[in-house]
């Protein structure tokens, strides 16, 4: 949304609570770019994902954040799924994507010859894709400061207070003043809500622990594997991933702790048990990491949108891990509320172009492969991560960007090091030494 409100006239400040943007519940996902074949048709959720789709889509291309055609196949263990798989071909379709295919056991083998055995028929997605979230959501924080956006991060909402003209957001950072304030804080969002006196929303944590596999697995999994959805969410699901792993889960767990990110023993056993049933070969290899995050689960079946005029505020609430899809054509829904309630919102014909993202992804050139990057510039030819092929160009590059990472946590969401299956253990020291580096810039 801050990129989106840059572009026009308005004056816009992208009010971030932690140390870095997407460091929270925009980066809780599986990483895919969802057609939205099932969610619930008619729903304002259905209708953003479909056009997030394709916005996102479209400007991934513009920006280099890397995305993987995978397309994706739900597989039916059990006679009730697949009983349920010409549901979701009719939501499917309810929901304009008209794509999928019913697939026969021997089929769902063909294409994934190492799954598990018992599974009973499949149904193709060939639209589903993987995609940088990380990526994604530095690419729009940066597009929106270079369209003009003032970007404050560590800096908490604790107050607001409303006022004839302008509303005050007393945060950890200082007093802001806003004639309009629009709430896109994710797992913070119904604290917020109750700051402007009203009750509409519940967030709940829910938990989702996740496994990551070594690179040597990834020819196992050459389309994302879905379970067959429950209203729990999309089930465990075996997933290639943009930087050449392989990813099982997550569990879904509802929490009352909303900083609660790290992985339980529970949680891990439940995948090992659930993953192993899918695909018993994948846990021949070795699991090179887990992690966990926090969605933003809310007391209601769809997104929470609504603008009041009177308290020139804004809700964006109950987003779920679907919103790293449709979350520009949420910003184009919320900028079309704001002009029906009487703001100027025309897009300015100043604009800056796109910015071009580094490539973190498998899929394109990486700057160690670049011989004429490397000729140019030596210090892309020097690796100081081995096992993500990682340079000293692309970590000096991360500090010199228009907003730089602060802590080890950003740096590794920037270029992946340390992200390997050593997890920093030979580059973990050399790493530290040009962090100190970037951050006493």
């Amino acid at each position: 949304m801050a990129r989106a409100l840059a572009g026009t006239r308005l004056s816009v400040t992208l009010v971030e609570a932690r140390d870095d943007v997407g460091d929270g519940t925009s980066k809780a996902n599986t990483a895919l770019l969802h057609t939205g074949f099932d969610a619930t048709p008619g729903t304002v959720e259905s209708r953003l994902v479909a056009r997030g789709y394709d916005l996102l889509g479209d400007y991934a291309e513009q920006t280099g954040i890397p995305v993987e055609r995978t397309g994706a196949m739900l597989v039916a263990w059990t006679t009730e799924e697949v009983d349920a798989l010409p549901g979701l071909m009719v939501k499917a379709e309810g929901n304009g994507y008209r794509d999928t295919e019913l697939l026969s056991a021997d089929e769902v083998y063909r294409r994934v010859p190492a799954l598990g055995p018992g599974a009973m028929a499949g149904l193709s997605v060939p639209g589903e894709s993987i995609i940088c979230t990380w990526t994604t959501n530095l690419a729009l924080a940066t597009d929106a400061v270079a369209r003009g956006a003032t970007l404050v991060r560590g800096a908490r909402v604790t107050a607001v207070t409303p006022g004839a003209e302008y509303t005050t957001l007393h945060t950890s950072a200082g007093e802001m003043r806003a004639r309009w304030v629009i709430n896109a804080a994710g797992l913070g969002a119904d604290h917020l809500d109750a700051q402007f006196g009203y009750g509409r929303l519940t967030v709940t944590p829910r938990r989702g622990e996740l496994l990551v596999f070594d690179k040597l697995a990834r020819p196992m999994v050459p389309v994302i594997v879905l379970a067959v959805p429950s209203s729990r969410g999309k089930g465990v699901l075996v997933s290639p991933t943009i930087y050449g792993n392989v990813m099982v889960g997550p569990t879904s767990e509802n929490l009352t702790d909303r900083t609660a990110t790290g992985t339980s023993e529970k949680g891990l056993d439940f995948l090992v048990t659930k993953g192993r049933a899918l695909m018993p070969a994948l846990f021949d290899e070795e699991v090179t990491a887990t992690y966990a995050g926090l969605r933003a689960a809310s007391n209601h079946d769809d997104y929470v949108i609504d603008l009041d005029a009177a308290a020139r505020y804004v809700l964006v609430g109950g987003i779920r891990s679907t919103g790293l899809t449709s979350g520009m054509a949420v910003a184009e829904y919320v900028t079309e509320l704001l002009s029906e309630a009487g703001v100027d919102v025309a897009e300015r014909d100043d604009l800056p172009p796109p910015p071009r993202m580094p490539n973190i992804g498998e899929i394109g050139v990486r700057p160690y492969q670049d011989e004429q990057r490397i000729t140019a510039d030596p210090d892309y030819g020097r690796l100081v991560c081995f096992c993500e092929r990682v340079s000293v160009g692309e970590i000096r590059d991360a500090f010199d960007s228009p907003i730089p990472p602060a802590d080890l946590d950003g740096l590794r969401r920037r270029t992946r090091v340390m992200n390997g299956r050593c997890q920093g253990f030979y580059c973990g020291a050399h790493t530290a030494e040009l962090l100190a580096e970037g951050v006493a810039r």
